[in-house]
This record gives structure tokens, C-alpha cells and sequence, in this order.
């Protein structure tokens, strides 16, 4: 029970995690749409039906069922429709739906809906009549926030929690020496005690100095060790609070060579290379180490070029999760999620065997990663994300530049509502269908944790 309680908690604390998001998000709207004069008629969090609205002042803010998203009303986000212009003359409205299809009648209710957040609305509270720089703002201060708050969440993941480093304090101390590469598990009579051990090295033994050498991490005591077999060394350590020499002599042990990735090298004949390196048999304890405050900021943008570069990839990725649902084949754990696989991840986190810090790390580090995403994806430059709103208003900035350089009139401003059918196909394909892929896929296929 306590673990589905457990499992249950990770799930809540991102969809918690998420509808927060989400707000700070939309209020990265509101307040520079606020600020420059537009009016603004609802402010709501989620989709759906309405859970809970109240008004303050012009606008209503609220909660809705499903808290997967959230919008921003702005009067006017659309040029006046050819309805809209007639009304202003004086001339009778027009009833009826736009020829042509099922695009042009999308094209007439996005204009109907357009002129329905007009109504009571001032000309100049409109979002359209912006200057193209406070209308950028205004798209962008969304995104924005998201980026903030991962800032934010990885300076706390970095810098208030640390990173888990190895320490010089021994955690395991290897019994005996096991050939490299062989599957024992246990040591048998007639294996030799490893080094450690023969010279009686401890678990919360901590090592001070080698030979004299002071040393403050596992990397400096590795790498002496290293370089030192069949070399007795001189072993400072403090166990229970007074200090103590040992003598450890490493053995000649032969290991693989890994590359910067993590991966064996393969020599041209096929072969696994192999180094002979000093061995002592100990493993170190983990401590998290606070970093620089600067860390969690260069964490989040090295989080930004990751995420750009599955966006880039995401047809090719978005077909090996499908041929992995079919296949079974293993997930790319880099690859993309749907919220339903970041909930599970969390949920797995929130039961693993790890100390309760791990596990705070490691969900707060999934939080940072999530609003990273909602950063980089909304700025993609297509309706009816914030980057193609950012897009038009460019386009449109650009027109005007290009009449006043050549002294022509102002143009009119772009009618964002013509680009409604491609919408439709962001909305369809893009978002819809690669939503329920992904649904799918981390439901019957889900990315495994290491």
C-alpha cells in the first residue's frame, strides 16, 4: 500500500508541478498584454468544462476539468473581419457561412469567434493594433516563464541539492578479486582477497591522504591507484574519528577502455581494448555536492540544445517509438514523452529503492526538463503555437518596413486567419496525433528507468 501511495504522489506532484507551469505561462501573457492595454477576457488553466471562475475587474480567471493547458482571451487577436468592417459603417451583417469548404468555413468561424472577443472592446485595447515589438512581448513572455522557472528548478536541483559525486569515504569493500567480465557474484575459496581488503580498509573508512598526497575526491585516490600497481601505498584514513595508516599494494588488473560516452572501444580487429591499470577493490559512497550558482542556468540551456535537437529529429524519433510499439524494441530514454510517460517516470522515481533525496532530486530535475520542453516546443514557428503568433507579427513588422522604405502606403495588417487550415493541420496531426502516439506508446511501451 505504501508504495502505491508512494507511486500515486509522484504522479500528483507532476500534474501539480505541470498545472503550475502551465499558469505561470499564461500569466507570462497576461501581464504584458495587461500592461501594454489590451483587454483581456478570461484567464483559464486547463480545458474542458469550468471547475471554478471568478472576475476580477475585465477578466475571469478560472479552472477548468483537464489541466493539461491553459489560454489567455485577448480582444482583437485577428484583424477586423470583412463583418466586423461593415458593422463599424453602419452596413446590415451578413449571415451565412464562406464558400469553398471545409477550410474556408474554419477560416469564418475563426473570424466569428475573432469578432465575438471585439465586442465592447476599445480600438485601441485590441491586440492587433500592438506595435510589433510589444506584440512579440506579449507572445513571448509565455515561453519565457518556462524557461525561468527551469532556470530556477535546476539552480535548485544544482546548487541547493548538488550533484551526486564520489566521495572519499568507502562505501564496499570487494572481498576478493574477481577475473574481469565474469559473471561471480560471490567469492569463491580458493579466489585471493582484493587489496582492500587485505590490508583492512573499511566501509566508513575515510581516506585523508596516499603517500602523503592529500586527496579530496575519488577521482584523485582512482587515479593514483591507477597508476601504482604492484607499488605498496601508504593509506591515511580516519575511522571513527581518529586517524590510521594502512598499506595497500594495488594488483595488475586488465580493464576495458570505455569512451567520453560511456561505451567499450573496439579495437579494428573487433576486440575489446583493454588497459592494465592498478586494483584495489573498494567502491566510494555518493554525496550530493552543491555547485555553483551559475550551474542551474548552464543546465538549463545545455537542456534547451538537447530538447531543440529532438524537435529537429522528431519525425525519425516519432517513427522508432511507433516501430517500437510494435516491436518491443526498447525506448530511447532521450527520446520524446507524452505527459502520461513524464507521470510514470515520476511514479517509478517516487518507489525506487533510493534515499528520499535521490528521488527529490530526480523530480525536480523531471520538472525542470518538462517546462524546458514547453519552452523550446511553443516557440516552434506555426499556429496556433506562440511561435507562429511571433512569426506573423514579424511578417508583418516586415511589410511595413519594406512600404516605408519605398514610401508606399502602410499595409493592411495580416489576417492570421487565412492561415487557419494550417493550423488545423498543426492541431490534427502535429499535436493530436502525436499526443496519442505517444499516450500509447508510454502506456504499453514505456521508457524504462536505468
Amino acid at each position: 500500500m505504501t508504495t502505491v501511495l508512494a507511486y500515486i504522489l509522484g504522479i500528483l506532484i507532476i500534474v501539480v508541478g505541470l498545472a503550475v507551469s502551465i499558469a505561470l505561462h499564461e500569466i507570462g501573457h497576461l501581464v504584458p498584454a495587461k500592461k501594454f492595454g489590451v483587454r483581456v477576457g478570461q484567464y483559464m488553466i486547463g480545458f474542458g468544462p469550468t471547475l471554478w471562475s471568478r472576475r476580477f475587474g475585465e477578466t475571469e480567471y478560472g479552472f477548468k476539468a483537464l489541466p493539461l493547458g491553459g489560454y489567455i482571451s485577448m480582444a482583437g487577436m485577428y484583424p477586423p473581419t470583412p463583418a466586423e468592417r461593415l458593422a463599424a459603417q453602419g452596413a446590415p451583417p451578413r449571415n451565412g457561412r464562406a464558400g469553398g469548404g471545409f477550410f474556408a468555413t474554419m477560416v469564418q468561424d475563426a473570424r466569428t469567434a475573432n469578432d465575438d472577443t471585439m465586442q465592447g472592446a476599445d480600438d485601441d485595447r485590441v491586440f492587433y493594433r500592438l506595435p510589433v515589438w510589444k506584440r512579440v512581448i506579449v507572445m513571448l513572455g509565455g515561453p519565457l516563464m518556462n524557461l525561468l522557472l527551469a532556470i530556477v528548478l535546476f539552480a535548485i536541483l544544482f546548487t541547493g541539492i548538488g550533484v551526486q559525486t564520489a566521495s572519499t569515504t568507502v562505501a564496499t569493500v570487494n572481498e576478493c578479486v574477481v577475473p574481469a567480465g565474469s559473471a561471480q557474484t560471490e567469492c569463491a575459496p580458493g579466489d585471493p582477497a582484493s587489496p582492500a581488503a587485505a590490508a583492512g580498509l573499511l566501509p566508513a573508512d575515510e581516506i585523508l591522504a596516499i603517500d602523503g598526497v592529500a586527496v579530496s575526491s575519488f577521482d584523485e585516490i582512482s587515479a593514483i591507484i591507477r597508476d601504482s600497481p604492484g607499488i605498496p601505498l601508504s593509506f591515511l584514513i580516519e575511522r571513527d574519528g581518529a586517524e590510521q595508516t594502512l598499506t595497500v599494494t594495488p594488483l595488475l588488473a586488465e580493464r576495458p577502455v570505455y569512451d567520453d560516452a560511456g561505451m567499450p572501444v573496439v579495437g579494428p580487429d573487433g576486440a575489446p581494448e583493454t588497459v592494465e591499470v592498478g586494483f584495489v577493490g573498494f567502491a566510494p559512497t555518493s554525496e550530493f555536492e552543491p555547485q555553483p550558482i551559475w550551474a542551474g542556468p548552464e543546465a538549463a540551456f545545455a537542456n534547451v540544445g538537447a530538447v531543440a535537437e529532438i524537435i529537429v529529429q522528431l519525425p525519425v524519433k516519432l517513427y522508432d517509438t511507433a516501430a517500437g510499439l510494435f516491436t518491443g524494441a526498447e525506448r530511447d530514454p532521450d527520446g520524446p514523452l507524452s505527459v502520461v510517460g513524464v507521470g510514470r517516470l515520476a511514479g517509478d522515481v517516487a518507489v525506487a529503492d533510493a534515499p528520499v533525496l535521490n528521488r527529490v532530486a530526480a523530480i525536480v530535475g523531471l520538472l525542470a526538463s518538462l517546462n524546458v520542453a514547453l519552452f523550446v516546443f511553443n516557440l516552434i514557428p506555426l499556429l496556433p503555437l506562440d511561435g507562429g503568433h511571433i512569426i506573423v507579427a514579424l511578417w508583418e513588422g516586415a511589410k511595413r518596413a519594406w512600404a516605408k522604405v519605398f514610401r508606399r502606403p502602410a499595409p493592411k495588417p495580416v489576417d492570421a486567419t487565412r492561415l487557419v487550415p494550417v493550423t488545423f493541420v498543426v492541431v490534427v496531426v502535429l499535436l493530436i496525433g502525436m499526443g496519442a502516439l505517444l499516450i500509447i506508446a508510454d502506456l504499453f511501451n514505456p521508457v524504462q528507468l536505468l
